[in-house]
């Protein structure tokens, strides 16, 4: 018997589950796998008995995903379909929907498209790309001249870490640092609950609420907020202050990942 998910599928999802997975099935070449391409082959791409074999499930259990019936794979099984179809990250983010579960914890979390990477380099306005945990994945000059990000260390480029434990946030940030602050924590946490079964997200939280008494304080609030834009007030370099207008606008190639991007108000 195969391991299952207690993760229901609405009928209408079953039915893309299968069309997709048949989709995918039939666009694979057989002789990029090594396999014969001749043959009594009644459909293009694989056989269904060829995507089991590679995946390590059984034949029938294979067709019964794929024509909808009442099977919900567990989260190994999908990864191994996932790899026995060759589906490249948006494709496995999809597959994970269909089956009634959500992308596996830190799932192309680290991967910035090279599109974005070139569309913010080319921006006179400062942008970023963070991920879903808030690290700093990217980011362009003028972004680095207001942030420093290249001056902290990889593993702490994360903008809640740098928000409550980087003294020189609560100097950029100035008299709206607490206004700034628990609205960053109040965006962050339907993230962290949705994702509580990635470690990463625990482990941010807890160590953020070990060292800054600010954040362990309203962490335990339960704030929630929608985020998306705004407007933030920034002390700048030799005294200035500027008033910026920001949009943080989800990647569609990685959902996991977002692009703010900040511009004059």
């Amino acid at each position: 018997m195969m391991p299952t998910s207690s993760l229901a599928r609405p009928r209408h999802a079953k039915n893309e589950l299968g069309r997709f997975l048949r989709s995918r099935r039939e666009g694979i070449k057989p002789e990029t796998l090594g396999l014969p391409a001749g043959g009594r082959r009644r459909t293009p791409g694989l056989r269904r008995d060829e995507v089991a074999e590679s995946a390590g499930i059984s034949v029938d259990w294979y067709i019964r995903l794929e024509q909808g019936r009442p099977v919900n794979p567990s989260r190994q099984t999908v990864e191994a379909i996932a790899a026995a179809l060759h589906l490249d990250p948006v494709e496995t983010h999809h597959l994970h929907a269909l089956t009634g579960m959500a992308p596996p914890p830190g799932e192309a979390d680290g991967t910035v498209p090279s599109g974005v990477g070139r569309m913010i380099a080319c921006l006179n306005q400062p942008a970023y790309v963070t991920s879903r945990l808030g690290d700093v994945l990217d980011w362009n000059g003028p972004a680095d001249e207001i942030f420093s990000f290249s001056a902290v260390p990889a593993p702490d480029r994360n903008v809640l870490a740098g928000m409550f434990l980087r003294p020189a946030a609560r100097k950029l940030f100035g008299q709206g640092w607490e206004a700034e602050a628990r609205r960053m924590i109040a965006e962050f946490r339907p993230v962290h609950d949705v994702n509580a079964a990635d470690p990463r997200f625990r482990l941010l939280a807890s160590r953020l609420k070990t060292e800054s008494a600010d954040f362990a304080r309203w962490w335990d609030l339960h704030d929630i907020k929608k985020g998306g834009a705004g407007q933030k007030t920034l002390s700048l370099p030799h005294g200035r202050q500027a008033t910026f207008e920001y949009v943080a606008l989800q990647i569609l190639e990685n959902p996991a990942l977002k692009v703010a991007i900040y511009y004059s108000a």
